[in-house]
């Protein structure tokens, strides 16, 4: 497996993602179970992993798009549908093993196929990569959603204003504070949030600074229900943020600083091509490749 730094912010932090070539070498060995799929992050360090193989039917596309390539997530909990910062890892993957500057690939997501372009940086081991992320639906939480998820993250009951559960993949209530300053001290109550989740088959919390006029956000991902207490990086999320705040503010692009309280600072683009209901959303993000790992699962 290859670690993958993803969303990187000027070209430090970024999220940690274990990438692991199952089917795209000639390789005979037997492909991983799911079961053992889920051991991966643990033994990687991660939160994430993404496990890569050969589209067995790759779409048709543009003459400078390589053939589809199927992605798998998981975390220790067990599969996603969707992940966002780890699709900029496995874009990232496939760009520095294909050896030039500029890389295009069709990757398949669950039952989508996303366009990625990967750009080779200064550095062999840096990659620029960009793709459509969505549909998006967007839809305002219930007084019952909100009274049970407000109270386990810590927030009044004012925070109510402005949230938005979106789904992306998997749903996901995305609630805003009043300052960075405030984001920072959030200290939600863990156990109280992942059973609250998994009663409401959330993904998770997205909890995020105002955008201002400059479109800078801060967020802080929490989804302990899927085994991540708090996540580096959260590119599906804020995907899902920027569709909202175009809709509710007009607000064309933003950047997404997280992962500062855990060390790891990470910067992600977030660029809707339109305010139509699903419109995609441009994801920007930078990552470095890492140290490859040998592991018994």
């Amino acid at each position: 497996m290859t670690i993958v730094h993803a969303c990187l912010r000027g070209g430090r932090g970024g999220s940690p993602t274990a990438v692991v070539a199952e089917g795209l070498s000639t390789s005979t060995d037997s492909p991983l179970t799911d079961d053992e799929r889920r051991r991966v992050p643990a033994l990687a360090g991660t939160s994430h992993a993404v496990f890569l193989s050969n589209d067995p039917a790759p779409a048709d596309g543009p003459a400078d798009v390589r053939p589809v390539v199927t992605a798998r997530f998981f975390t220790t909990e067990g599969a996603l549908p969707a992940c966002g910062h780890g699709t900029v890892a496995a874009l990232a993957f496939l760009a520095a093993h294909a050896g030039r500057e500029e890389h295009r690939v069709e990757v398949r997501v669950s039952e989508r196929v996303i366009t990625g372009r990967a750009v080779l940086g200064a550095s062999a081991s840096s990659v620029d990569v960009t793709f459509g992320a969505g549909p998006i639906d967007l839809r305002e939480p219930t007084p019952y959603e909100l009274g049970l998820l407000l109270p386990a993250l810590g927030l009044p009951a004012a925070a109510a204003t402005g949230a938005c559960n979106a789904t992306l993949g998997r749903p996901r209530l995305l609630v805003p504070v009043p300052s960075r300053s405030a984001l920072a001290a959030l200290a939600p109550d863990l156990d109280r949030l992942t059973a609250v989740c998994t009663r409401l088959d959330l993904l998770g919390c997205f909890v995020h600074s105002p955008g201002g006029e400059t479109g800078r956000v801060a967020a802080r991902m929490f989804a302990p229900s899927i085994g991540v207490p708090e996540d580096i990086a959260n590119v599906n999320s804020s995907a899902c943020l920027a569709a909202h705040l175009l809709a509710r503010n007009g607000t064309p692009r933003i950047e997404l600083d997280m992962g500062d309280g855990l060390g790891c600072p990470a910067t992600v683009t977030a660029r809707p091509r339109g305010a139509s209901p699903g419109a995609l959303v441009d994801i920007t993000g930078a990552a470095r490749i890492g140290q490859v790992l040998h592991f018994s699962v």
